[in-house]
């Protein structure tokens, strides 16, 4: 099983990324997909969250109306596209996969956890 997180990077705040999750070595297309980030000395916290058909999304207060996740079951791949980004998006993202019934926002019901992508928000 692997979860490869990438496109993050330094970006100015107001700015954009658009983070990619590629998948393999299970069936991706039967799992939820979320993403979570941990800022330095902060705990891991849940930031979007997308059914395994993608009919149905979540998102953290935080973040809502500026990130916008997605996913293409075809290639595997679940995405994370940040707008209007501000310095205390700053953090390590990660994508994870999860097939439990678990509250969905709770990193506890993910079964699978990418590398994570480092994300920086500075002028």
């Amino acid at each position: 099983v692997q979860l490869q997180a990438s496109g993050g990077g330094l970006v100015q705040p107001g700015g954009s990324l658009r983070l990619s999750c590629a998948a393999s070595g299970f069936a991706f297309s039967n799992y939820r997909m979320g993403w979570f980030r941990q800022a330095p000395g902060k705990e891991r916290e849940f930031v979007a969250t997308i059914t395994w058909g993608g009919g149905s999304t979540l998102y953290a207060d935080s973040v809502r109306g500026r990130f916008t996740i997605s996913r293409d079951n075809a290639k595997n791949t679940v995405y994370l596209e940040m707008n209007s980004l501000k310095p205390e998006d700053t953090a390590v993202y990660y994508c994870a996969a999860s097939n439990s019934a678990m509250v969905p926002t709770a990193s506890s019901g993910y079964k699978y956890w990418g590398q994570g992508t480092q994300v920086t928000v500075s002028s």
